[in-house]
C-alpha cells in the first residue's frame, strides 16, 4: 500500500515521504480499514514540528494523518461491531495515527457508522471537530438551558461546536469577522459580536461555560466573561496538571503540566472557575452520538475546500500552514 511517511521532527516543518508498505494485519481488537479519504488539519503540522511530542511522543517512522472515512476490508478476533462493507469514520487512535495512507488498521472502539448522507470525503472532515466539540462540553458537564461562549467561531471548529452546542440544547454566544455573521448565527449562535467592532468582554458577562480557541491573549478577557464558577476549556492555551491527570500521564508529567499551567489555573481560581486544556482522543461512542444528533432531517453541515491526492500530500499540508481555508483540505485514495 502507499503511505505518507514521517522519517524525523524538524521545526520548520519537513515533507513526508510517500512510501510502498505492507497492509497491516488487524489486531484482535482491530479492524482492517481502506481509506477512502483523510482529512490534513494543523494538527498535523504541529506533529511534523514536534510540537505535540511531551503529550504524544511518536517513534519515527510514523505514517502521518489523524481523521479518515474509508470502509471495512476485515475484523480481528475480538472485534464485534463492524463487518466487512461497512462505511466508518473516526480519529486515528492518539498513539498509532495512520490516516495519510491506503489502508489502516485501527482500534474498533474509535470508530463510528458514517451518516448515510455523507460522502466519504464529507465524512473525513468531521471527527476531529466533532470530538473536539463533544470532548469540550463532556468536561464542561453543560445542562440545557446554559450559556456557552466559544470564541473566535467563524472557523472550522466554531462551525460544528455550535450546531452541537444547540442540539445539546446550550444558548451559544460567538465572536469574529462580521463577514461571517449570518452563516454563524444560521448554525445555531444566538449573538454574534463583531470584533471589528466591539470587544466580547465589554458585550458578554456570567457566561456558564467557555469554549477557547484563542489561546494565551484572550485567556484574561475569556475569565472575565466567564461567571463565577464557570468552566473554561481551551485548545490552545497549555496543558495543566489537571489535564495530565485526566489522560493517565505519568506523575513526572503531571508534575511539569501541573507547572506549565499553572499560570491559567491561578487566573481561574479568582472566581472559583476551572481551567482545563483539552487534546482530543478517539472515541467511537462520541461519534456514533453525532450521528444520532444530526439526522437526515437535522444533517451536518460539511466544507471542503480542496482535495489532493496521497501523492500530492506535502502540497496539502502547505496549503494547511499557510491558513485562510474555507474548508478542510482532503486527500483521497
Amino acid at each position: 500500500m502507499k503511505a505518507a511517511v514521517l522519517t524525523h521532527y524538524d521545526k520548520k516543518g519537513t515533507s513526508l515521504d510517500v512510501q510502498n508498505l505492507p497492509i497491516p494485519v488487524p489486531e484482535s481488537e482491530e479492524v482492517l480499514v481502506r481509506i477512502k479519504a483523510a482529512a490534513v488539519n494543523p494538527l498535523d503540522n504541529m506533529i511534523i514540528r514536534r510540537e505535540v511530542k511531551l503529550i504524544v511522543p511518536y517513534k519515527m517512522p510514523l505514517i502521518m494523518g489523524n481523521e479518515f472515512a474509508g470502509v471495512v476490508e476485515k475484523t480481528g478476533k475480538t472485534a464485534a461491531h463492524f463487518k466487512p462493507g461497512d462505511r466508518v469514520y473516526g480519529r486515528m487512535p492518539l498513539k498509532k495515527i495512520g490516516a495519510f495512507a491506503e489502508y489502516a488498521a485501527v482500534k474498533e472502539s474509535a470508530l463510528a457508522a458514517i451518516p448515510d448522507y455523507l460522502s466519504y470525503e464529507e465524512a473525513a472532515t468531521v471527527p476531529l471537530t466533532a470530538l473536539t466539540a463533544m470532548q469540550a462540553f463532556e468536561i464542561m458537564q453543560v445542562k440545557t438551558g446554559e450559556s456557552v461562549f466559544v470564541s473566535g467561531g467563524t472557523g472550522s471548529l466554531g462551525a460544528m461546536a455550535i450546531p452541537v452546542a444547540r442540539r445539546l440544547g446550550l444558548h451559544v454566544y460567538t465572536n469574529g469577522n462580521g463577514e461571517n455573521e449570518e452563516r454563524v448565527i444560521r448554525l445555531g449562535a444566538e449573538k454574534f459580536i463583531d470584533y471589528r467592532k466591539k470587544n466580547y468582554a465589554d458585550v458578554l458577562a456570567d457566561v456558564d461555560h467557555v469554549l477557547d480557541t484563542l489561546g494565551d491573549s484572550e485567556l484574561p478577557n475569556e475569565f472575565r466573561v466567564l461567571k463565577k464558577g464557570g468552566s473554561l476549556v481551551s485548545l490552545r492555551g497549555l496543558p495543566n496538571g489537571r489535564f495530565a491527570k485526566r489522560i493517565g500521564m505519568p506523575l513526572f508529567k503531571r508534575a511539569l503540566f501541573q507547572i506549565a499551567g499553572s499560570k491559567y489555573d491561578k487566573m481561574a481560581a479568582v472566581k472559583d472557575q476551572t481551567y482545563d486544556f483539552l487534546f482530543v482522543q478517539e472515541n467511537g461512542y462520541q461519534l456514533e452520538r453525532i450521528g444520532r444528533l444530526f439526522d437526515k432531517g437535522h444533517p451536518l453541515e460539511t466544507s471542503i475546500d480542496s482535495v489532493f491526492s496521497l501523492d500530492q500530500i506535502n502540497e496539502a499540508l502547505a496549503k494547511v500552514k499557510r491558513g485562510q481555508s474555507k474548508g478542510k483540505t482532503i486527500i483521497t485514495m
